[in-house]
């Protein structure tokens, strides 16, 4: 298994970058390796600065480094030398099993469309992130950014992709899907949503409970809720700010620290032909870590493969 991790991507990149991954090679088992995406010479270096050996990683040298400000198609084309570049160029030939960066979202994006492409059958691919949950665990939240402008066909696979997401990588048996709106009743909502009902209530590879209002979204009401990624990007900034409200206001509850995006390590691209993980630009060390055993979890599990078969 070859795990490929972005060196140079997000804002404390690669001091923060390097000791994640170091602390990810201490829990993978001596079949995971993790390659890394930088500078060749200064992460060997960065890392046995550490105290760790650099033995137990493979390198892929790419020094150059796509800005959080670049214009992804731009940058993707003009710098094949990156690192984010040279993470989809071994993606998608298969010498790597999985990417993940904190760099670029835009070019992320880009990357993951133009290199590995989507899967045969899937409109446009989503992101996905974990919403927790009031008594424990937490919810899958998609679109959160991909797709502003959605079309109800598009919201119909997103709930599958969510599914598959919460059963194949988190073991949530019979995921329950609910559709975001602004009211319980079927008729509800604007035309999106209206439209998109119908679909996910015929969809019978999706256990469909109906719609699922705002003050849903931390109950066990359901494990996938779906939405455009407009919608679903603004849910979610809101609910990353409760955490540093709570923060700032000195408040500690066991709730409030599950905001903390540390824990879930990064968001996936959904519906693409291979595990391309985006992580948070502030991420910290043990973010980059949990971004790296995501990676490996979604691997391991086929996950690619089930949805190639559900779409097929």
């Amino acid at each position: 298994m070859k795990i490929g991790l972005d060196v140079l991507g997000g804002d404390y990149a690669p001091e923060s970058n390097i000791k994640g991954a170091i602390e990810a090679q201490k829990l993978l088992d001596e079949s995971q390796r993790i390659v890394l995406f930088g500078d060749e010479h200064a992460t060997r270096k960065a890392i046995e600065a550490a105290g760790s050996d650099p033995s137990k990683f493979d390198y892929v040298h790419a020094p150059e480094n796509i800005s959080m400000h670049e214009h992804p198609t731009k940058a993707i084309t003009q710098k094949p030398n990156s690192s984010i570049a040279k993470g989809f160029e071994l993606l998608k030939s298969a010498e790597i099993d999985s990417f993940s960066s904190a760099g670029n979202t835009g070019a992320m994006l880009v990357g993951a469309m133009f290199s590995v492409k989507t899967i045969p059958g899937v409109l446009r691919p989503a992101i996905a992130t974990n919403v927790p949950k009031l008594k424990e665990g937490f919810g899958i939240l998609l679109d959160v950014g991909a797709n502003a402008d959605c079309k109800p066909e598009m919201l119909n696979q997103f709930a599958l992709l969510g599914s598959l997401y919460a059963e194949h990588v988190y073991g949530i048996p019979t995921p329950k899907v609910g559709l975001l709106n602004i009211g319980e009743e079927e008729e509800k909502g604007n035309n999106l949503t209206v439209a998109t009902y119908p679909l996910l209530k015929a969809n019978n590879k999706i256990n469909f409970i109906g719609n699922a209002e705002g003050r849903d979204l931390f109950s066990d009401h359901a494990d996938v809720i779906v939405c455009d990624g407009y919608t679903g990007n603004v849910a979610l900034k809101l609910a990353e700010s409760f955490y540093v409200v709570t923060l700032k206001k000195g408040f500690k509850d066991p709730f409030f620290d599950r905001f903390n995006y540390e824990r879930y390590g990064g968001s996936p691209i959904l519906g693409v032909n291979a595990p391309v993980i985006i992580g948070h630009g502030i991420s910290t060390p043990e973010a980059i870590k949990n971004m790296v055993l995501l990676s490996r979890d979604m691997i391991a599990s086929q996950f690619i493969e089930k949805i190639r078969s559900a779409f097929n």
